[in-house]
């Protein structure tokens, strides 16, 4: 294994002390692997926190995504592993005030169960604290144990619930948002090579050549099943359509996030990304927005997962700031300023003709 580090247990904390050492706006709370907004406390004077976290390896994601507009904190665990419960108390004392915190956790069991701990462990020391669940992976049965996993989607809470929160929205209305925000939100990935974890120094998943896995979990858990290869534009037609499935009902507009995995390069992303924005037009379903990046990764996997969103399917009384919101200014470092604030191009707008003047025929 080749790996640009230092020590394979010490990762973690080495890569926030670069981050925070490259982004003015950010600070981070001493041995707890914790990243906060460096103004969190002047901010929770007036405005409702927005926490979120979990295991590393998923970067930009959680702590890329701290900032003005975002998060107010992120609380990092090992690599693909939970952050601990002494971590996330101390996440909520740093950043929360009188206006109270909401917590935005993945659906993976530790998370579930350490963020749960502390909502309550907070809630019983006189914190305002309210949680939400983010389940929008759509390739498993919704009945499995523990249900659908927390995907990429993700990032559109992040970014939403962080504006509203710059906005003023309290910490009812928020939470209230943010479950109706989980509800309609689906994603589904695909992986074509597993990932290696630093500190185990070889490949977390056997996976054969001329075969990828179909709705892998971004730790490289199992997925539906295992298919030979196809090409891009055919699996990007399997995942759209199983989103659609998921959805229920044909949405008129969505927000999309075409989302490396880690390891795609850029020719294969924008190959898959080209046949997303025309699948969607041929089902007459209008793209709002469009995100292509690695938006949340499996470290060094090779694949990607498409998130639809649904903006006109969320409670009435915010469907018309959820735009404004996803384009609102942030100075995290994970959510870049050149995304699109408006809808991209369609398939038929791409071109211009050539110039075919013969006094301009080049000698």
């Amino acid at each position: 294994m080749k790996k640009l580090v230092n020590d394979p247990n010490q990762v973690v904390e080495e890569m926030l002390e670069g981050l925070v050492m490259s982004s003015s706006s950010l600070k981070l709370i001493k041995g707890q692997n914790t990243v906060v907004r460096s103004d969190c406390r002047e901010y929770s004077k007036t405005k409702t926190a927005i926490i979120s976290g979990g295991g590393s390896g998923h970067e930009p994601a959680h702590a890329g995504y701290v900032g003005k507009g975002m998060l107010s904190a992120a609380v990092c665990g090992n690599v693909f592993a939970s952050p601990n419960v002494n971590q996330i108390i101390e996440a909520i004392r740093q950043v929360t005030g009188p206006s109270g915190v909401l917590l935005i956790v993945k659906n993976y069991t530790g998370d579930r169960i350490n963020f749960g701990l502390e909502e309550e462990m907070a809630r019983g020391a006189g914190y305002l604290v309210e949680m939400v669940l983010v389940c929008d992976d759509c390739s498993l049965p919704f009945s499995s144990d523990p249900g659908p996993r927390g995907l990429a989607g993700t990032i559109l809470l992040h970014k939403i619930l962080g504006a509203a929160a710059e906005d003023g929205l309290q910490l009812k209305e928020l939470h209230d948002l943010a479950v109706s925000l989980s509800s309609n939100i689906k994603t589904m990935g695909i992986g074509l090579s597993p990932c290696t974890i630093p500190a185990a120094g070889k490949p977390s998943f056997d996976l054969p050549e001329g075969e990828v896995e179909l709705g892998l979990g971004i730790h490289g858990e199992p997925g539906v099943k295992r298919i030979p290869i196809e090409t891009s534009d055919t699996i990007v037609d399997r995942i759209l359509g199983q989103i659609l499935d998921a959805i229920k009902i044909k949405p008129q507009k969505v927000v999309v996030i075409v989302n490396n995995l880690g390891a795609t390069t850029q020719m294969e992303m924008l190959i898959v990304c080209r046949r997303v924005v025309r699948f969607l037009e041929e089902k007459a379903i209008k793209i709002e927005r469009l995100y292509n990046a690695a938006i949340m990764t499996a470290l060094d996997m090779s694949g990607f997962s498409l998130t639809l969103f649904t903006p006109n399917s969320i409670d009435v009384q915010h469907q018309s700031s959820v735009l404004s919101w996803l384009d609102a200014p942030t100075n995290t470092p994970g959510w870049t300023s050149n995304f699109n604030k408006h809808p991209p191009h369609g398939s038929l707008d791409i071109f211009i003709s050539p110039v075919e003047n013969p006094k301009t025929k080049m000698a």
